[in-house]
Parts: C-alpha cells; structure tokens; sequence
C-alpha cells in the first residue's frame, strides 16, 4: 500500500508540474571542483607522466616492484597547488600479482607524487596499475 501511494505522488508531481525540479545553478559543481573537457588520460615513462586536467587517469609502465618495496609516480600538473586536496584510486590494469595500496598522496606546486605500495609479503607486481585521480581547489 505505501508503494502504491508513493508511486501516486509522484505521479502528481510529473503530470502537474510541481515536480521538485533545480535551477541549473543548483545543478553545477560547487567552487572548489571544477569539470574540464579533453583526454584525460595518460601513461607513465619511468615513474613520471604529464596530464594537466583536474581529474584524470594515469597507467603506469610495467612494474615488477618486489614484496614490501614502493613505487614513486610523479605527475607533472600545471593546475595543481600545493595546499589543493588531492582524492586517488587505482585499478589493476595487466597486474596480476602482489597487494598493491595508495601509501602517500602529495600534491605540490604543478605536481603530484602518488607513492604505492606493494604490501605483499613475497609476491612482486608483474604489470600496469590506472591511477585515477581528481584534485580539488582549496
């Protein structure tokens, strides 16, 4: 019964027109996070990449990185502060191997530094990780 009369009061709203609809300013990113267009990824060369965008996506060369060691990225980024917030995460991309985590996130001015770490207690990466990224404007 509480479906059924959910279901008509949404209904009234649609077909009436009192829907509860937001202005297009409601419906932009708050200041602070802002949406840039173009390619957004891009690959790394030796623990190094370039990408100036807000958010985006990085995959690391082939890594072999053994049991317990760490692996530096450094992204060269032109809208990156230092005091902004940087937010990561990372998918396999070809690695099959290892146990693989976001250690340190450190943005500076026009870089970032992602260091990951292989926690595994014997098993070394075998292959690429994505690092997605966004920064956001502090």
């Amino acid at each position: 019964m509480k479906r059924l009369l959910l279901g008509a009061l949404a209904l009234a709203f649609i077909t009436t027109g009192a829907a509860w609809a937001q202005s297009p300013a409601i419906l932009r990113p708050p200041s602070g996070i802002a949406l840039d267009d173009g390619v957004k990824t891009a690959a790394a060369t030796a623990g190094a990449a370039t990408l100036n965008k807000l958010s985006g996506k990085i995959t690391t060369e082939a890594l072999t990185t053994a049991a317990g060691a760490t692996y530096t990225l450094t992204v060269t980024n032109s809208t990156v502060a230092a005091a902004d917030i940087v937010l990561a995460s990372f998918t396999n991309g070809t690695n099959s191997a290892g146990s693989p985590h976001i250690q340190r996130i450190a943005p500076g001015a026009g870089s970032i530094v992602f260091t990951l770490r292989n926690s595994d207690a014997a098993a070394a990466l075998n292959g690429t990780l994505v690092v997605s990224f966004v920064v956001i404007k502090n």
